[in-house]
């Protein structure tokens, strides 16, 4: 593992966290791997349900979050989710593991009306489209990686390291779907959801569910 590789994953936990409605009181994270963003949204919340079907990751989780977060081992498409609960579902690299077409519309009835989904996830490449962005995100990744390991070795935080449990979380070499035909299936399924292109090899969906 290179020494200036950093995590995008907790990078973009802070464009999430903008996204929880107000007020918002009960919120679900959808594949919460060892428990690091449930334990940032305890700090805002009143409850966190979170959801991995990975037995490690929710052991790990276990030992990490707080009182106000119930680690629950299992599979949101087979799992039963109670109807127009959460204030807000949101997801970090979780959606391209599942279709589209199966998990948008159980997440879509478990959140409350005002409610909000927001999911960070990886599409595939699409360079004849985001070369630009895949251009940028390649300096930028070197040039933060040099940033936040100054930041780190002077003892100013954790800046995004790669946690140890990233060896044994799931990867998907290579996502099924471009952000163009992620923004497709979800216009379909979620009128009115924004799905953008992040700079850092993901992309963005926000949908707040009408009320």
């Amino acid at each position: 593992m290179s020494k200036l590789n950093w995590s995008h994953n907790a990078y973009y936990q802070r464009f999430l966290m903008r996204q929880l409605p107000t007020p918002c009181a009960r919120v679900l994270d959808v594949g919460c791997g060892a428990g690091g963003f449930a334990t940032e949204l305890a700090r805002r919340v009143e409850h966190v349900d979170a959801i991995d079907r990975s037995a490690v990751m929710i052991e790990e989780a276990k030992q990490a979050v707080p009182e106000n977060v119930r680690c629950m081992l299992g599979d949101v498409l087979e799992q039963p989710l109670p109807d127009r609960t959460y204030d807000a579902i949101v997801s970090i690299s979780t959606l391209h593991h599942m279709s589209l077409d199966e998990v948008l519309p159980v997440l879509a009835r478990a959140v409350r009306p005002g409610g909000v989904i927001a999911a960070v996830a990886l599409p595939r490449p699409d360079l004849v489209r985001e070369l630009p962005v895949e251009v940028a995100a390649a300096i930028g990744h070197r040039v933060f990686g040099i940033v936040f390991r100054m930041l780190r070795a002077r003892g100013r935080g954790s800046w995004y390291a790669v946690e140890a449990t990233d060896d044994v979380m799931p990867v998907v070499l290579d996502p099924p779907l471009t952000t163009r035909q992620v923004r497709a299936q979800v216009a379909a399924i979620l009128p009115g959801a924004r799905v953008r292109r992040l700079v850092f090899w993901r992309y963005s969906l926000v949908w707040r569910k009408p009320g």
